[in-house]
């Protein structure tokens, strides 16, 4: 599989709101007597045809909550009810948005198509940049963009491929706290990222970095609690 390039469109930095109050999933981490049979909550189903929708990142009311195809079994996704805005993105795609009205115990069924967006062409002279980091499910962003999850940049033949020059990346998932660190590769440089993202409230760990063809320095993680995200 061919690395996955990612055009640089520009510098966008915002943060989501941690302390969402609508918005539930179900995961390892929420106690399992809220995601048992509720009749107050309502459910959200995600259907995506492609590798492209599925693949994709799910926010709720501004929240991440992962990529598509994930969203479902113990991480479906339980709204209260009312009325909800849900963004799908993806990395050269115009972003898929819709709004739902939630009524108690109903279950809704978000069918997600995927639009390509008018891009420059990709740059010739690129740098690669690869991502080991746990839990690999954990959404990557680019100098502000969303550009996928952790998932599609680690192993043989993956990578993000960017243009020389410094870049920010920052690696976040809900419940966790956001990695942040900087880059600055030169033309064919290979960088790797390798870290743990860590609890919230529990202590920093190091990262470790490798550069091949080339020198590069990878700092430790910020410990920011937000997560970049686009309007």
């Amino acid at each position: 599989m061919k690395p996955k390039a990612s055009a640089v469109a520009g510098l966008l930095q915002a943060t989501i709101p941690f302390g969402l109050a609508l918005l539930l999933i179900c995961t390892s981490f929420v106690v399992p007597a809220v995601c048992g049979e509720n009749q107050v909550m309502g459910e959200i189903q995600f259907e995506g045809k492609s590798h492209v929708e599925k693949t994709s990142g799910v926010w709720i009311d501004g929240q991440y909550v992962g990529y598509l195809k994930e969203l479902k079994g113990s991480r479906k996704v339980l709204l209260l009810p009312g009325e909800h805005v849900i963004s799908v993105r993806q990395d050269g795609y115009e972003d898929f948005t819709e709004r739902v009205a939630i009524q108690p115990g109903e279950k809704q069924i978000v069918a997600v198509a995927m639009q390509k967006s008018v891009t420059p062409p990709p740059s010739p002279i690129t740098a690669e940049v690869k991502i080991e980091v746990n839990p690999s499910r954990a959404a990557v962003f680019l100098d502000g963009m969303f550009v996928g999850h952790v998932g599609e940049f680690e192993g043989a033949g993956r990578g993000m491929l960017v243009i020389p020059g410094e870049h920010r990346i920052s690696i976040a998932l809900p419940g966790y706290q956001t990695f942040d660190t900087n880059i600055n590769p030169i033309a064919n440089q290979k960088v790797k990222i390798k870290t743990e993202l860590v609890k919230n409230g529990a202590p920093l760990s190091q990262p470790l970095s490798d550069t091949q063809t080339g020198q590069t320095t990878v700092p430790p993680a910020t410990g920011n609690a937000t997560a970049p995200a686009q309007p």
